[in-house]
């Protein structure tokens, strides 16, 4: 009889843990349904008091709580991306912006980060060339963002190289900074083990240094892509609708390229024990 209970024994812990799985699963969808359900929720709240907030006040001059001159109304934000949709912007059809935004947004965030990486890695093994750097791009970073992009205008012209030198100077810093603290704070435990094991400082560098660095490198590349030159002629003609409608689209893009930086990350830190993978935002 116990030897009939000591075989039956494993198959009950493995319906139990199979049981813990599926209810563990159920509890994540429901959750996330709920989390769904009240982000839907609190947009459509927001869209109803702007709405009605443009339309009814009878103590207002203009009969209206919310000026939509100043802030538009998300029914005016509709019909602009309509018009964009089927008519094109001022300047073109909407996917052609959208393409060559996105062209300047890839290839500034693509050098940025390449750039980023290597100047941060280098700065972070090595003391010497921190110190001699560091008051330089302290400085640089120190700069505004605006004054760097006239001075690209006027040297480089107003053309997709202008922005994209501005873009890379937006996403060199994040990265840098993140790649420089990424390397300052690996184990040091790690590395003396590697060194006794025989590493070569170009083995700690691609299998060690890299790979420690790395949830900080990607934690930076959480960036968002501009939209600005629509946003500008929309501001230009004071269309708040057409700013609106603009910052939409760039919600749009920015949620997507988040969507894939996540998924990116959780791939390539997978490794990690520390790693949290089930927690979205």
């Amino acid at each position: 009889m116990s030897a009939l209970s000591a075989a039956s024994s494993p198959d009950r812990s493995a319906v139990a843990e199979t049981a813990g799985a599926a209810a563990r699963a159920r509890a994540r969808a429901s959750r996330r349904l709920l989390v769904n359900a009240l982000r839907i929720a609190f947009a459509v709240v927001v869209l109803a008091a702007w709405e009605i907030g443009t339309a009814i006040d009878p103590a207002h001059p203009d009969g209206l709580l919310i000026d939509p001159f100043n802030y538009g109304r998300p029914s005016a934000i509709a019909r602009q991306l309509w018009t964009w949709l089927t008519d094109g912007t001022a300047q073109g059809p909407l996917w052609l912006q959208v393409a060559t935004t996105l062209e300047e947004a890839f290839l500034g965030f693509l050098i940025g980060v390449v750039l980023g990486v290597i100047f941060g890695v280098a700065l972070g093994r090595v003391r010497l060339l921190s110190d001699v750097f560091a008051p330089y791009i302290k400085a640089l970073n120190a700069m505004p963002r605006v004054v760097l992009g006239s001075i690209f205008i006027i040297t480089i012209g107003y053309g997709i190289w202008s922005k994209v030198a501005l873009a890379v100077v937006l996403v060199f810093f994040v990265v840098f900074f993140n790649a420089f603290q990424g390397v300052r704070e690996v184990d040091r435990v790690l590395i003396a083990n590697a060194r006794i094991l025989g590493a070569s400082e170009r083995q700690l560098s691609t299998n060690v240094i890299l790979p420690s660095a790395l949830s900080w490198i990607l934690a930076s590349l959480h960036t968002s892509f501009g939209f600005a030159l629509v946003i500008a002629t929309a501001q230009a003609t004071f269309n708040p609708s057409g700013v609106f409608a603009a910052m939409f689209i760039l919600a749009i893009v920015a949620v997507t390229a988040e969507f894939v930086l996540t998924w990116l990350e959780n791939r390539l830190i997978r490794w990690r024990p520390n790693a949290i993978t089930d927690v979205h935002i």
